[in-house]
């Protein structure tokens, strides 16, 4: 029923990396998905859709509109406002680098197939359950399928722990398990998008409804997507230029870190607060979990939840981003997490300035992996100065280009988790700034 659509997606998936139209920002966004509108609910038996809300959730439809690329700032606050965030353990050895993402044909060609077969295979369940005599036998047939996907999650699970370890051991490269992280959402997206299906042909069987567990088994794969996976894709697919990602590992941990479209986006997951077979979780004990986790972000605006049995899921959209939290029942803690903050309100930074050849610099620092602004003015005018090179270098490492400044004197970059050096350079006149010192990280509340 779904070969020809499938076969057509595809076809469009090998091609799009030979094409390289470029669309900014396409692919962050699950295939599909939709925000959550004001009132509404998920269906019995269904989990609602995955994208992850930039900025503000309409379902706070009485608040003002929040900031979006391009925009004022918000009319907030920051001065004293943290936005917390999730870490490998403070006490694990943490392997932190950084590399420029770029379209890759074989990566993207790769996850086209993938695609291609997950989708397929897909199709495949549907038909065996349709061909199936109504009654016992199509019942059985739908608790068969779920079963699998079970215990495809259960391999997901160890697949991704196991890149987590192999990186922060050096065994494989950023590009390596980066590109691991994207197959393991991609995988879980179908996985979950089966489900939806299966729910469906559940609901038209007579005499019987899905299993409770579904939902459960929903909103668990939907914690191994992430917007930085999302935009490395976008990437890799040559919808969306070159950028940097800040990638750090230990045993079971990985964050990931990116600037996109005038945001910081930042993903971390911890395998070691997820216990798999923990006990169930409510709603209002997850969102308990999160406001203690991240007070000043729950400050801002009322969480909203959805989960079953042992996950929850926890959304909190504000005036100056986004958190998506996962809550493991068992531990009742945070495992996983999703950030969005937009870049002209992001508070968690502090100035380092110099002058010097007729430049006026200022570098707002912040912890490992958040975004670096560079602003570089005319000394005498004040005014921006625009099309200077900015090169970055990290402990006693060479200098990098991170870029030119913009029309603002502008240019971002992330922050490395040790010492570094910024150097504006517009021949012959030379700024540097040297021995620039990363913030602690914002850890949430009563973090291990």
């Amino acid at each position: 029923m779904r070969a020809l659509p499938i076969a057509v997606v595809a076809v469009l998936l090998l091609v799009a990396p030979v094409a390289g139209v470029t669309a900014p920002g396409a692919g962050v966004t699950a295939p599909g998905a939709v925000s959550p509108s004001a009132g509404s609910a998920p269906s019995a038996g269904s989990a609602p859709p995955v994208d992850f809300p930039q900025a503000a959730d309409p379902a706070a439809s009485t608040d003002p509109p929040s900031t979006t690329a391009g925009q004022a700032a918000p009319q907030i606050d920051t001065a004293n406002l943290t936005l917390r965030t999730l870490s490998t353990p403070a006490e694990a050895t943490t392997r932190v680098s950084a590399y420029t993402r770029g379209p890759d044909l074989g990566s993207s060609l790769g996850f086209a197939t993938a695609d291609a077969d997950a989708a397929f295979e897909t199709a495949a369940v549907v038909d065996r359950i349709e061909r199936a005599e109504a009654g016992v036998e199509r019942q059985q047939q739908i608790l068969a399928e779920i079963n699998r996907v079970e215990r495809a999650e259960v391999a997901l699970a160890s697949r991704q722990a196991n890149a987590f370890s192999a990186h922060a051991a050096g065994e494989i490269s950023d590009r390596e398990l980066v590109d691991d992280l994207v197959r393991v959402a991609a995988t879980a997206r179908e996985y979950d998008e089966r489900l939806d299906e299966i729910d469906a042909l559940a609901e038209e069987t007579d005499g019987f409804s899905s299993p409770g567990r579904l939902d459960e088994l929903q909103v668990a794969l939907q914690a191994y997507e992430g917007p930085v996976r999302d935009h490395a894709l976008a990437t890799a697919r040559g919808q969306s230029g070159p950028n940097e990602l800040y990638v750090a590992s230990s045993q079971g941990a990985v964050v990931l870190a990116a600037i996109v479209d005038g945001e910081y986006v930042r993903e971390a997951f911890r395998t070691d607060r997820w216990d798999r077979g923990g006990g169930d979780i409510s709603n209002d004990a997850a969102i308990a979990v999160t406001e203690a986790a991240y007070p000043e972000t729950a400050a801002l605006r009322e969480p909203d939840a959805f989960g079953a049995g042992s996950v929850q899921r926890i959304t909190i959209p504000h005036e100056v981003g986004t958190l998506r939290t996962f809550v493991s029942g068992g531990t009742e803690r945070v495992f996983v997490e999703h950030q969005r903050i937009d870049l002209s309100a992001f508070p968690d930074s502090e100035p380092v300035t110099a002058s010097g050849d007729g430049f006026n610099v200022t570098v707002d620092r912040t912890y490992p992996g958040g975004p670096v602004t560079v602003t570089v003015l005319d000394d005498e005018t004040g005014e921006p100065a625009p099309d200077v090179t900015v090169t970055k270098s990290v402990g006693n490492g060479d200098s990098q280009a991170i870029g030119t400044t913009d029309e603002n004197g502008v240019v971002r970059t992330l922050s490395p988790a040790e010492t570094y050096r910024i150097t504006v350079v517009d021949e012959p006149r030379v700024v540097v700034l040297g021995d620039i010192e990363p913030l602690p990280v914002p850890r949430p509340v009563v973090e291990v």
